[in-house]
């Protein structure tokens, strides 16, 4: 079972593929803070409801002094057509080993149609600018997810 990160440690760093092939690592965002969020699959309803959320609050988060990072599973090809199909604006990173997934906390176990499957359970977690844990939310529902991250990090 992965650890689930906890406010306060330090998170992780990363280096991942974004949808074009780039590589992006957690560095590149010292001094910014950093919302990192997990998503099981590119294209897939809750998955879009996500993407397209966060896509339409960028700019407020951004003003409020947040970035944003997505990170599932998927190639970098499949991240691509749904970065494309979607216009999605900010970058979409392929953790296809899920090793970055297990190091968040955001690999394990969740039920899926009624059975219970090992897999990547979606997750957020809020890094300041020296990547420490401000905040952690695990099996978040997609729907309503970027109001409700909004109000408890009182933006």
């Amino acid at each position: 079972m992965t650890q689930k990160l906890l406010a306060g440690s330090q998170a992780p760093d990363f280096t991942l593929s974004d949808a074009k092939g780039n590589k992006v690592s957690l560095s590149d965002y010292r001094g910014r803070n950093v919302i990192v969020y997990f998503y099981p699959e590119a294209s897939t309803p809750g998955c879009t409801t996500e993407a397209c959320d966060f896509r339409d609050s960028l700019a407020s988060l951004q003003s409020s002094g947040y970035d944003v990072l997505g990170i599932s599973p998927d190639a970098p090809e499949k991240i691509a057509g749904f970065v494309d199909e979607y216009s999605l604006t900010f970058p979409l990173l392929s953790d296809e080993d899920h090793a970055v997934a297990l190091a968040y906390g955001a690999w394990g176990e969740k039920v899926r149609d009624g059975e219970i499957v090992e897999g990547l359970v979606r997750s957020t977690v809020v890094l300041d600018g020296d990547a420490r844990v401000k905040l952690t939310q695990y099996q978040v529902q997609a729907q309503g997810h970027v109001a409700k991250l909004r109000a408890e990090l009182g933006l």
